[in-house]
Formats: C-alpha cells, sequence, structure tokens
C-alpha cells in the first residue's frame, strides 16, 4: 500500500488518475469484439450502443459475455492501478475517469455506451462486497423484468445505499450516487420507453 497523499498536494495525482481512469475506459471493448468476429460496425445494429446489451442482439452470447468482462474489467483494471500507486482515495477518481472515458470516448466523437458493464467493474474494484450486491440487484431485477435498462437503473440507484450500509463510507457512497447519476442520464431513452411500455426485453431486437 502507498503511502498516504496529502490532500493539499494532491492534484497532480488526481488528474494522473481521472486521466489514466479515462484512457482505461475509453477502449470499445464491445466495438473491437464484434469487428474481430467480422459482425461489422456495431454502431449500425440494433440499438446502435457499443456495449454488451447491443452485442447481445447480435446473437451472440458469447460475445455479450466477453464485451461485460472487458467493459467491466478495464474500469477494475483502471481502479486497482490507481490504488497500488496512488492509495484508494486517489482511486476514486479513477473510477470516475474510467466510466468518463466508456461514456465520452474521445475516438469515437465523444459518442460511448452507457457505462454498466464498466461501473459494475470499478465498484467491485472499490469495494468488492458492494460491487457484488449491485451485480446481485442487476441478475434479481433482470430475472424478473427481463429489461436491461431497468435492472441497470435499479442496481445503480441502490449502489450508494449499499455502499453506506456495507462500508459506511460516506465518500464511496458519494461516488457510487455521481457513478449512479450518469448512468441514468445515459438512459434517458430507455427511462422514456419503460413508462410508455415500449422497452425491448433482453435477447429481442431493439
Amino acid at each position: 500500500m502507498p503511502d498516504p497523499i496529502s490532500w493539499e498536494h494532491a492534484a497532480p495525482y488526481l488528474l494522473a488518475a481521472l486521466f489514466g481512469g479515462y484512457l482505461l475506459g475509453s477502449v470499445p471493448f464491445g466495438l473491437v469484439v464484434t469487428r474481430l468476429a467480422g459482425l461489422g460496425d456495431l454502431r449500425t445494429m440494433g440499438s446502435g450502443n457499443i456495449g454488451a446489451t447491443n452485442v447481445l442482439r447480435t446473437g451472440r452470447r458469447g460475445l455479450a459475455a466477453l464485451t461485460v468482462l472487458l467493459d467491466g474489467g478495464k474500469g477494475a483494471a483502471a481502479v486497482l492501478l490507481a490504488a497500488a500507486y496512488f492509495g484508494p482515495d486517489i482511486a476514486l477518481m479513477a473510477a470516475l475517469g474510467a466510466v468518463l472515458g466508456h461514456l465520452f470516448p474521445v475516438w469515437l466523437k465523444f459518442r460511448g455506451g452507457k457505462g454498466v458493464a464498466t461501473t459494475f467493474g470499478v465498484t467491485l474494484a472499490l469495494a468488492w462486497p458492494v460491487g457484488l450486491a449491485v451485480c446481485a440487484t442487476w441478475l434479481l431485477v433482470a430475472a424478473v423484468v427481463r429489461i436491461s435498462s431497468a435492472s441497470a437503473l435499479a442496481s445503480t440507484a441502490l449502489a450508494p445505499l449499499y455502499a453506506w450500509l456495507i462500508r459506511e463510507d460516506l465518500q464511496l457512497a458519494e461516488m457510487c450516487a455521481i457513478l449512479g447519476a450518469l448512468v441514468w442520464l445515459r438512459h434517458w431513452q430507455n427511462i422514456g420507453r419503460l413508462i410508455r411500455g415500449r422497452e425491448p426485453k433482453i435477447g429481442r431486437k431493439a
């Protein structure tokens, strides 16, 4: 564990963690794996999103699972690297950077995914019991309603509560709230379809 960094000297480390997390988070794995599999540009298929749910709409469940692992893994890697070099407090900024990178990747003209898998990855790396609770909530809601966006909205909304109840960590709870707000903002169209009862079920075409 690195020596604690005093907050009056933390600005360069915070920026390094944010930027490093952003670069890792901005790798569009859904787009990469579908192109490598010969499926073409994922952005022209289904919902046009680069995340695992849209990969699943291609009918390739293995590729969708791989996308979840890679998108979650890049978030976890950003947090773990920042924690190893700068400590757990600075790692929170890497978590934010990774999710922002996935949502607004510079390589895709800032048009990225919706950040669910990456948010789960950073949460698992920041506090694995909290991350497991968030993932379990996604699975439970998905099993009941079979709608990916509803599962994402429910699990990210509850993440700050889990952070407080499980870890009693205000900083972690605040970061979970920020990440959840970003995920909700990127799901604004899904929220509209949910309200109208027109959101597609998991595995069906958008």
